[in-house]
């Protein structure tokens, strides 16, 4: 497990228009979640999963962008939530197969 830490955010990119956000996803090439939504005034969003600098540099005329979350952090709050080991085996099962046994240390 690596023990790096990087920035994954979920931001939602919302454009005055559809071609608008057509443009954007074709040049950018962002990492998106889902489909295009339409809003009440016209406008079209979409969520993403972008670095801290791809957020920034999706801004631009008729589009705003805005962060909804750090999506790495809530997945490394959610894999610590994972127990280890196999809660569906009994506490004595011998392991099987043909790998080495080996003890702990």
């Amino acid at each position: 497990m690596s023990t790096s830490r990087y920035e994954i955010l979920r931001v939602r990119v919302t454009a005055k228009d559809a071609e608008t956000l057509r443009t954007l996803l074709r040049e950018a090439r962002p990492d998106v979640g889902g489909r295009a939504r339409e809003g009440d005034d016209g406008s079209f969003s979409i969520d993403a999963y972008v670095s801290p600098e791809q957020a920034a540099a999706l801004e631009r005329e008729g589009v705003s962008v805005t962060t909804i979350e750090d999506a790495a952090a809530t997945g490394r709050a959610r894999q610590a939530e994972v127990g280890e080991g196999d809660r569906f085996a009994p506490e004595d099962a011998v392991p099987r197969g043909l790998a080495l046994k080996v003890k702990d240390a």
